[in-house]
């Protein structure tokens, strides 16, 4: 745990002016509030898959990014376990998204956090993904999580941030919507 940067501006790493400026800026142009994420995923033989990150958008600008991710599958999933799994990565995503909003939402509001961690677990049955009984979902019934929070504030405070992320987070919500998913075959 690296401990908590506080300055005039900085709160928990968080350049909160710089915030402030961006949420100012977008409440008096709601157009500079788009954003636009895209990966490329190339399998790489067995169970194995990069997914390239090049860029993304934000606020009209194309932001030049270079990422891979790279994914495989446990031995006992036909795996080299040399990777974490899409659904290890699922949730790595869905957590690291709620620290992101716990951090902004604390760093705002001036409140120092001395250490956060989120625990989450679920359960999917391999018989849905297998296709082995339709009756069975391929995917996940329940996603069960713990938000572990110490901070310099009120447990009132807390709750409010809580609540917020709760309501803000983009992968939160993401999980807990159903979202259009409109796919397209291209053959070569």
């Amino acid at each position: 745990m690296q401990a908590p940067t506080v300055s005039p501006t900085l709160v928990n790493g968080i350049d909160v002016a710089a915030l402030r400026t961006k949420v100012a800026a977008i409440q008096a142009d709601p157009a500079l509030a788009h954003t636009r994420w895209s990966v490329t995923t190339h399998w790489m033989g067995g169970t194995r898959s990069d997914t390239r990150i090049t860029g993304c958008e934000i606020s009209g600008a194309k932001i030049e990014r270079d990422f891979t991710v790279r994914a495989d599958e446990p031995l006992e999933l036909a795996g080299t376990n040399q990777y974490a799994n899409p659904q290890e990565l699922l949730m790595a995503a869905l957590n690291a998204c709620m620290t992101v909003g716990y951090v902004a939402a604390c760093s705002l509001e001036g409140i120092d956090v001395r250490s956060l961690s989120i625990e989450l677990s679920g359960d999917i049955d391999l018989r849905g993904f297998l296709g082995l009984d339709d009756s069975v979902k391929p995917g996940y019934d329940e996603l069960v999580y713990t938000v572990y929070l110490q901070a310099d504030a009120t447990p009132a405070q807390l709750e409010r941030v809580h609540d917020l992320v709760c309501r803000t987070s983009p992968n939160r919500f993401n999980l807990s919507q159903p979202v259009r998913l409109r796919s397209r075959l291209v053959t070569r």
